[in-house]
């Protein structure tokens, strides 16, 4: 605990004055671009990934990057989808996987997980996702398999997060827009999927109007 009291020792002298005025702006209120929902994994820093500031991302991060279909039941994942589009009507959301996941490794091999029985009942809202690498990547080495899980993944949470009634009733106002990624630990990369074409592609090609736009408008 003492390299996390540092931390904190460092940011309350260092890092809080420099951006003093952000957060006495953010004390009164939020308004993030984008609700975030990503794997708990340690190694992935969505701030880092993202470059943004604090007030720019709702984060939500769970084993996975799951999302449950909606149900009746009140969950964790549900509220905070339910807060951030109904309440706060955030306009973007990103499911964002990533390279060496052990929730897809797990995935893959539920039947071992029988010791860790809710990690086993969790990973059960992407079976569907294995199901399709089962079938369609029957012929491929077990590297490739598991990125075509990954990206199976986050499309499958994509088509859970349209069952949620906040998420459908934005999506018919064209309220919010739904954006599918998966991060490569090792090298950096971030691939997006484009619905249209089904195609996965690198973050500035994806995005490369709202880029140029962006940048145009910075200049």
């Amino acid at each position: 605990m003492s390299k996390l009291a540092l931390g904190v020792i460092k940011f309350q002298r260092e890092v809080f004055p420099e951006k003093q005025e952000l957060f006495e702006r953010l004390s009164t209120g939020q308004n993030p671009e984008a609700l975030f929902i990503t794997c708990s994994d340690s190694r992935i820093e969505t701030a880092m990934i993202t470059q943004t500031d604090p007030g720019e991302l709702f984060i939500c991060r769970n084993a996975g990057n799951i999302v449950p279909p909606h149900t009746n039941q009140t969950g964790g994942m549900t509220a905070s989808i339910e807060f951030a589009i109904g309440a706060l009507q955030i306009p973007h959301i990103v499911v964002c996987g990533h390279t060496e996941c052990g929730a897809m490794k797990g995935a893959m091999n539920c039947a071992k997980l029988t010791n860790l029985p809710h990690v086993r009942k969790w990973l059960g809202y992407s079976q569907r996702a294995v199901d399709i690498v089962e079938k369609m990547g029957a012929g491929l080495d077990e590297e490739s398999k598991m990125r075509m899980l990954l990206e199976q993944n986050v499309i499958l949470q994509l088509e859970h997060l349209k069952t949620h009634p906040t998420v459908a009733q934005a999506l018919a106002q064209k309220a919010v827009r739904l954006h599918g990624w998966v991060y490569d630990i090792k090298t950096g990369e971030v691939t997006a999927f484009d619905e249209s074409t089904g195609a996965w592609l690198p973050i500035e090609e994806r995005y490369a109007a709202e880029v140029a736009s962006a940048t145009q408008a910075i200049n």
